[in-house]
């Protein structure tokens, strides 16, 4: 492989989460920093975020918007992360996905794993947490330490455990 920083080459989105590490204040920091830091156009920062820890009201409010089955593993996360952003253009959507990668290189650099959903009650949500108008919720990050994989149903074990695949370089340029 190119020389790749390992915080990329060995990042990779588990659903087997340790049902029993905690996310330090510390760390929870440090992420929230890590996408704070992230480039936006004009600077305009258009990404927020509301992190519940396992058990919280937001935490509970967060895996309760997400389907059964996404649910049934996610309810193991140390914390869930709901990243949503203030524009109505495409480019709030695409800062904001660098704030989220830029969290989820940082928690790689901690030790931590993210798996992030794009299917959830998006309405449902934004009631529930009460939302300002304008806030688009997007993504939300299922973030702790690895658990193990023998623990899940066994349609997801598969899939957990086989080995990651990339597309070449090659069929991802355009010609």
């Amino acid at each position: 492989m190119t020389d790749l920083t390992p915080l990329l080459a060995f990042r990779w989105s588990p659903r087997a989460f340790d049902p029993d590490a905690d996310l330090t204040g510390d760390e929870a920091t440090s992420l929230l920093e890590a996408a704070r830091w992230a480039p936006s156009t004009g600077n305009t920062q258009p990404w927020r975020f509301a992190l519940g820890h396992r058990q919280d009201e937001t935490w509970k409010r967060i895996l309760v918007s997400l389907p059964d089955a996404d649910q049934g593993w996610a309810r193991h996360a140390s914390a869930l992360v709901l990243g949503a952003h203030t524009g109505e253009t495409e480019r709030a959507a695409y800062d904001l996905g660098q704030a989220i990668a830029h969290l989820t290189v940082q928690a790689t650099a901690l030790g931590l794993h993210v798996r992030q959903l794009a299917r959830f009650d998006r309405a449902g949500l934004v009631a529930e947490l009460d939302l300002a108008p304008g806030i688009r919720p997007l993504v939300v990050a299922a973030v702790g330490r690895l658990g193990d994989p023998y623990a899940l149903p066994a349609d997801l074990l598969g899939r957990e455990t086989a080995l990651r695949h990339r597309q070449p370089l090659p069929a991802l340029l355009l010609r």
